[in-house]
């Protein structure tokens, strides 16, 4: 999540976009098991959305920080319909 503090307009999708890539090209750097090599790369899938959330502090004795809305679940929907080692962006952060 960006551009909860101050007005990032112009930078907060294209710094979003740029730490995908670096996400997916660590990850893709990271045996999965360090004793067997055989077993490979972590392969991630990555997706973001921009747009409107809401957000509050849930709970009081375990409190957590939640996050809500259409925003959030496109974001979700982006990244699980994402392929591995891929990143997948909405029509609505690409635009930015």
């Amino acid at each position: 999540v960006t551009n909860l503090e101050d007005n990032q307009n112009e930078t907060h999708a294209k710094r979003i976009a740029m730490f995908a890539i670096d996400a997916v090209e660590a990850a893709s750097k990271v045996l999965i098991d360090e004793d067997d090599p055989e077993a490979g790369y972590v392969h991630i899938r990555v997706g973001f959305h921009s747009g409107p959330v809401v957000s509050n502090v849930i709970g009081s004795l375990n409190p957590r920080y939640g996050l809500f809305g259409d925003s959030v679940n496109t974001a979700s929907r982006m990244e699980s319909l994402s392929l591995s080692d891929r990143i997948q962006c909405s029509e609505a952060a690409a635009k930015i």
